[in-house]
């Protein structure tokens, strides 16, 4: 059987846990300080009002957690990661996040990690103390929203921080031993693939353990929605982002675990690129040039081009 050509997160788990390990994606009810005027209002320009995920209505994060795993019957998966994804997962008092994480990691005894998603200008000593704290109990995940690395389309995108930000949000989990996934969007408005060359060649400097690769989509509603029916913003084609994300794997420390090389939009919501609701084409279009063109994970970090 032929080798992976980059680091998956499943085969990853299976090998830290000795088992297939599922997420549960769990909604804190939390909101985010680029949404409520802390740092800004709107949010970023491709956030919808739903965030990065679904509402979870009146269910608590127990209940959540308990009908993740009755649908999980029958699928051959004993452990579980609680993920809470939606929206700014440190975005509230440490009392609050420590009873919601509490309620998390305590819900069954087949809850192995706890991965928290929130951005980098919310993570400071005691937030970062507190997710600490569960560490000699699960293994515990902090997921940062980068993007780009190109502050100039920060500001375009409305993300509200500057990639400093990110650097002192990163230094301060690895201080704590936490393990730190970045988030990567590829196609943002007015980038290129500097753009994204510079991007990847930060990233390699900073002590993260992981990867998000996100497509630029476009769902209804959203200031990116907008752009698009205004003429402003072209997404990309499906080659183009299959291009730029083998050029993100090829020239990425060799270590770091690939979450995921996709974003998943809402298919009731997705305005464009039509491509994006077929995950499929991604994968297997990715895997395809990586196996033609004999390529692998790192094979071209820190060379010059």
């Amino acid at each position: 059987m032929e080798q992976e050509r980059y680091v998956h997160l499943n085969a990853w788990l299976k090998q830290k846990f000795g088992q297939r390990v599922l997420k549960i994606c769990v909604d804190g009810d939390f909101t985010c300080p680029n949404r409520d005027g802390k740092c800004g209002v709107g949010g970023c320009i491709f956030c919808g009002e739903s965030g990065s995920g679904k509402h979870r209505g009146s269910s608590s994060i127990k209940e959540q957690i308990e009908n993740h795993l009755k649908s999980y019957r029958g699928q051959r998966a004993e452990k579980f990661v609680v993920y809470f994804q939606n929206f700014t997962n440190t975005y509230d008092s440490l009392p609050n996040l420590k009873k919601k994480y509490d309620e998390a990691v305590s819900a069954s005894d087949k809850i192995v990690g706890l991965a928290v998603a929130t951005r980098p200008d919310c993570i400071d000593e005691d937030v970062a103390r507190l997710l600490q704290s569960y560490n000699d109990r699960i293994y515990v995940q902090v997921e940062l929203g980068l993007q780009t690395a190109d502050d100039e389309t920060g500001r375009i995108i409305n993300r509200g921080y500057d990639t400093e930000v990110f650097e002192k949000a990163v230094d301060i989990l690895s201080r704590c031993n936490l393990d730190v996934v970045a988030h990567v969007m590829v196609g943002l408005p007015n980038e290129n693939i500097e753009n994204l060359k510079n991007t990847v060649e930060f990233l390699n400097g900073q002590k993260i353990s992981g990867i998000k690769i996100h497509s630029t989509y476009i769902t209804k509603g959203t200031k990116l929605c907008e752009m698009f029916e205004r003429g402003e913003y072209k997404p990309l084609e499906l080659q183009e982002y299959l291009d730029s994300v083998v050029y993100v794997l090829t020239h990425l420390r060799s270590d770091i675990v690939v979450h995921r090389i996709s974003g998943d939009a809402p298919k009731d919501e997705l305005i464009a690129p039509l491509w994006n609701s077929h995950k499929k084409l991604v994968l297997n279009g990715v895997d395809r040039i990586l196996r033609e063109k004999n390529l692998r994970q790192g094979q071209f970090c820190n060379k010059k081009e």
